[in-house]
């Protein structure tokens, strides 16, 4: 009998997971191009930083209340979990072929917090050009320029070598025969039976709208803090 047979497509990642998974992944590419185009594509780099500045808001807030393999909750791990990880020692209801393994934890964590960083130095930089973050003018002007120097620098570099590495992966565990891009697509794995399923109805959903308008509404509210 295979394998397939044994299992049965489970909900893990839930719609507004799913959303803003790839709306992160857009604007940061689109952040990227428009940093190095500079002129007047810096107008959409600030906007495009706001955007992910609400993005990350909304998936701190969802990590907490959003579907079971979203919440934060089921990839923290304990230095000894991780331990058994890599030793491939697994215990019944580890689960960690279902949403973020440990390794992927860490990834998972490494990007959202240097993405905060990026985000927050953006709001206080200033090129001495003719752009500066909307928060730039309540801080020290020796803090602006060093923030404006990390975030076009170091942060920068930093930052897209945890993309880079982030892809390279995925790219792995499909070599591996494992697909970790389509379940991000459809929100299903293909799992044992009895593995919980994340809640995704249309009251979760609406849940999601809420905390996702009240993300924009604040990011909104600090950008007029630089007009």
């Amino acid at each position: 009998m295979s394998l397939a047979s044994h299992t049965v497509p489970v909900r893990v990642w839930d719609l507004p997971t799913r959303l803003f998974h790839w709306t992160l992944a857009a604007a940061v590419v689109g952040l990227v191009i428009t940093g190095n185009v500079g002129g007047n594509a810096l107008v959409w780099h600030m906007r495009l930083g706001l955007l992910v500045g609400a993005l990350l808001l909304f998936r701190i807030v969802w990590g907490l209340v959003g579907g079971r393999w979203s919440r934060f909750a089921s990839f923290i791990y304990a230095p000894g979990t991780v331990l058994r990880y890599l030793k491939g020692e697994h215990r019944p209801g580890d689960h960690f072929e279902v949403g973020h393994n440990p390794l992927g934890s860490f990834s998972v964590f490494g990007l959202i917090g240097m993405l905060a960083v990026q985000v927050a130095t953006g709001l206080v930089a200033d090129d001495e050009i003719a752009t500066t973050g909307p928060l730039n003018r309540f801080v020290e002007t020796d803090l602006g320029l060093a923030a404006t120097g990390w975030h076009k620098a170091y942060g920068q570099w930093i930052l897209l070598a945890l993309v880079a590495l982030h892809v390279a992966a995925i790219l792995f565990y499909r070599w591996r025969g494992t697909n970790l891009v389509v379940p991000m697509v459809s929100g299903d794995k293909a799992l044992p039976p009895g593995v919980p399923a994340s809640t995704d109805t249309a009251g979760t959903r609406l849940l999601a709208l809420g905390v996702v308008a009240a993300c924009t509404g604040l990011a909104v509210w600090v950008a007029r803090l630089g007009a």
